[in-house]
C-alpha cells in the first residue's frame, strides 16, 4: 500500500462496514486507514508489517494486513484481509489468499494466523475453504488479537491456523510448540 492508495482503501473499509460492525461493533472511520499502519501486537516487529492492496486493473478493491514472524519466527499473521463487496465470491479472494499462502512458504514460514469474528459467517467459510483450522473463540480479551490492537467492543474472535506446504503438520502451531 501506497500513500496514494489511502483514499482507495478508505473507500473499501467504508464499503466493509458488515464486517466491520460485525468485527468491531462500529462501521469504518476516517482514521482506521491510518490505524492500519500502526496497529501491532506487543513484541511485533514494524518493519515485518505489510499492508497490500488487491487491485481490479487499476482499481483498489481489497486490503490485507500481514506480520510476518509473528507470533513467533515461524509464523505469518493476518490482520485483515478485506475485499470490496462488488467483488466478493468472484476468486479474486481465493486467488490472492492462495498467493499470500505459497509467497509465506517461500519465505520460511512455516504456518500462517488469522482471526475472524465467530458471528461472521462468510469469513468462516473462507477460512475452512483455505485450509485454515478455526478454533471458537478464547476467553482471552487482551489488548492484542491477532496482529493488531483489539478495538474496545472486539469480543468473540476465532482463531485460525494454517499449517503452510511442505511444512511437517504440526511444526511451528503456537499451540503444539515450536520446534
Amino acid at each position: 500500500m501506497r500513500p496514494e492508495d489511502e483514499p482507495d482503501v478508505a473507500r473499501v473499509l467504508a464499503a466493509c462496514d458488515d464486517y466491520l460492525l460485525a468485527a468491531t461493533g462500529s462501521p469504518a472511520l476516517s482514521a482506521d486507514v491510518q490505524s492500519l499502519y500502526y496497529s501491532l501486537p506487543d513484541g511485533a516487529d514494524f518493519e515485518r508489517k505489510h499492508l497490500l492492496v488487491l487491485c481490479d486493473g487499476s482499481t483498489v478493491v481489497g486490503v490485507v494486513d500481514v506480520v510476518a514472524g509473528h507470533p513467533d519466527r515461524l509464523g505469518c499473521s493476518v490482520g485483515l484481509f478485506l475485499l470490496d463487496p462488488k467483488v466478493r465470491r468472484t476468486g479474486m479472494g481465493t486467488r490472492a489468499a492462495r498467493h499470500l499462502l505459497r509467497e509465506a512458504a517461500a519465505r520460511g514460514m512455516r504456518y500462517v494466523t488469522a482471526t475472524c469474528p465467530q458471528s461472521w459467517a462468510p469469513g468462516r467459510a473462507f477460512l475452512v475453504k483455505m485450509g485454515f483450522e478455526v478454533s471458537a473463540p478464547a476467553e482471552d480479551s487482551g489488548p492484542t488479537v491477532g496482529n493488531r490492537l483489539r478495538f474496545p467492543a472486539e469480543q468473540g474472535l476465532c482463531t485460525a491456523v494454517r499449517t503452510l506446504d511442505g511444512a511437517p503438520h504440526d511444526a511451528g502451531h503456537p499451540d503444539r510448540g515450536t520446534p
